[in-house]
């Protein structure tokens, strides 16, 4: 016999919105949710559990008289011309209880094992200027040659992600909420965001973005780390925020990779296209922070500047559209470790080997069902 619920038409609500849905869309995965909603019907327990299970909603919080407020567990740094965000979506949320799981495990980890605190971690502040900071980054990751090109955007993430690990901090890139690639995260609802801490810093980098747009990201959510913070990002090049702390940060990251003194030296008074897309090249930088850069520069007044960002934006999004259609899927164990973090992940394992996490927690973490894939993992990142 069918159990019917009598459940508050706002949880319903609450549970549409925090998934992300338009009504549209609501209305093909649950045609009953107007009936539902309106009180001439309730569903049943089953339909119940679907519908939680569909929405990522907590199913016991549907039980509840009013919708749970859920504060996001860091500042919240975002804008969008100059306006609050709406409601933290439940991919959002749910990325950074597992980015904080994830973070009080190798917390633990770094105590047990006697690593050092991070030095860096709130060792600087807003008042400091932002081409000091970005020198003194580039020195702490033996980057010593700004404006360096390298073959391509991939590799300077690449290399830039290694050697912010290599200095203590974890760094995950992710396009998806833990290992449900159904899940795709939204770059408009954020870019990244930073978990400070003294002994497992944590930098979270967006991984549906564009590949240039990350790089941009990685920078901003470092410099919140050197600010001591936590904060979950927008990273916009194209915005001056009217908040003084990520405004800071953006121009940290601008700073550390287009050194504006370099920008002068190369630029030649040409924002075409062309143009822009060598002096990307050079920078290995997209063509969108090479463009904020000559407006950094007095080359470009700043109503120009952004008239000139949306068209140089239509011309990056077609451009990725034609590599996106053209390329193919990547290799699991080639990208995997990017996701968890090379360090993180080579850590659980290597504790787990040791007998001092259990396997059922080692998969937990690492988003991972199969022992085959536990040990193929081990292999690629050499943690035997």
């Amino acid at each position: 016999m069918a159990v019917y619920l009598d459940i508050a038409p706002d949880l319903l609500r609450w549970a549409v919105e925090r998934a992300g849905w338009d009504e549209q869309t609501a209305l093909q995965r649950f045609p009953q949710l107007d009936d539902w909603t309106a009180g001439v019907r309730q569903p049943t327990l089953k339909q119940l559990e679907k519908f939680a299970h569909a929405t990522h909603a907590p199913f016991g919080q549907l039980f509840l008289p009013e919708p749970p407020i859920e504060p996001l567990p860091m500042p919240d740094l975002r804008t969008i011309k100059d306006a609050a965000v709406r409601r933290p979506s439940a991919d959002l949320l749910d990325t950074i209880y597992l980015c904080q799981e994830r973070q009080d495990w190798y917390r633990d980890f770094a105590a047990e094992n006697g690593l050092d605190p991070v030095g860096y971690i709130g060792s600087v502040s807003i008042e400091d200027a932002p081409a000091t900071v970005a020198h003194r980054m580039h020195v702490l990751l033996g980057d010593a040659n700004p404006g360096h090109a390298v073959s391509s955007w991939s590799a300077t993430f690449r290399r830039l992600v290694d050697r912010i690990e290599a200095s203590g901090a974890l760094v995950m890139v992710s396009g998806v909420v833990g290992a449900n690639t159904h899940r795709v995260l939204d770059p408009g609802e954020f870019r990244g965001f930073a978990l400070a801490d003294e002994i497992a810093p944590l930098v979270y980098v967006n991984g549906a973005d564009t590949k240039a747009a990350q790089i941009f990201t990685l920078i901003h959510e470092f410099a919140h780390l050197w600010l001591g913070g936590s904060a979950l990002s927008d990273a916009n090049v194209a915005e001056r925020s009217v908040n003084t702390t990520e405004r800071w940060c953006n121009d940290v990251a601008a700073e550390f990779l287009v050194p504006v003194d370099l920008l002068r030296a190369e630029y030649r008074g040409d924002a075409s296209p062309e143009a822009l897309d060598e002096l990307a090249r050079q920078f290995s930088v997209s063509t969108l922070v090479v463009l904020r850069r000559i407006a950094d520069a007095g080359f470009l007044a700043w109503a120009d500047f952004r008239a000139r960002y949306i068209d140089e934006e239509r011309r990056v999004l077609a451009k990725l559209a034609e590599v996106r259609e053209a390329g193919g899927g990547g290799n699991y164990y080639n990208t995997q470790p990017l996701r968890l973090s090379r360090q993180f992940a080579r850590s659980v394992i290597e504790s787990t080997h040791e007998g001092s996490t259990r396997y059922r927690d080692a998969y937990q973490l690492l988003g991972l069902t199969k022992h085959s894939t536990f040990e193929g993992l081990a292999d690629q990142l050499g943690a035997r």
